[in-house]
């Protein structure tokens, strides 16, 4: 059926929850471009029979399929550009690291993309606010307080604060920190915020 892969690669995306990234459908791609190549190799045959015998019946055909190839194209770039709004989320969500699940679902491509975004929003922060720039990443929401208490989920090794005390984070331990400090580190899941 025409566009029916297509249309598959967008109901993919639409079934995973927001936030998250499925698998890169490299097979169903391939298909939905195969098609595309098909029906252009059947669209040019049809042309060339038209101008040179006048069949003029072919006409209706040919538009049809050059609709499904436009449908197609559209769907492709609505897949592709969706899962790359995804990824820039994610790069706001968890930083400059991704976790390896995440890693797992994307492609090379797409892996080459995230590492050319978060390179340009780490020279954009770091022309912002003077010398060691500024983190626009950090604070999503503003915060309640400048402090929080921390859980660690996973040993981590020594934490240095602002004043230059250091923080040894073990597994279990809780510790009192400036939330923009630990903010990274609770969304990579290396911190849990304990709230009283």
């Amino acid at each position: 059926m025409f566009c029916e892969k297509a249309m598959e690669l967008v109901r993919e995306l639409h079934r995973a929850p927001e936030g998250q990234l499925p698998a890169f459908n490299e097979d169903g791609l391939r298909q939905v471009l195969e098609e595309m190549k098909a029906l252009y190799e059947q669209n040019q045959s049809d042309v060339n029979e038209v101008k040179s015998g006048g069949q003029s019946d072919l006409i209706p055909t040919i538009k049809f399929r050059h609709c499904s190839l436009l449908r197609n194209r559209r769907c492709t770039v609505a897949y592709l550009y969706d899962r790359l709004l995804r990824i820039r989320a994610l790069r706001w969500e968890y930083g400059s690291v991704l976790p390896n699940a995440l890693r797992f679902h994307m492609s090379a491509e797409e892996m080459e993309w995230f590492n050319h975004y978060k390179k340009s929003l780490a020279t954009y922060m770091r022309s912002l606010g003077g010398d060691g720039g500024l983190d626009i990443t950090q604070d999503m929401k503003p915060p309640k307080s400048l402090y929080i208490e921390v859980r660690c989920l996973k040993d981590y090794g020594e934490f240095e604060v602002d004043d230059g005390t250091s923080v040894l984070l073990k597994k279990n331990s809780q510790h009192f920190l400036p939330r923009w400090k630990c903010e990274q580190l609770v969304r990579q899941g290396i911190l849990e915020h304990v709230l009283s």
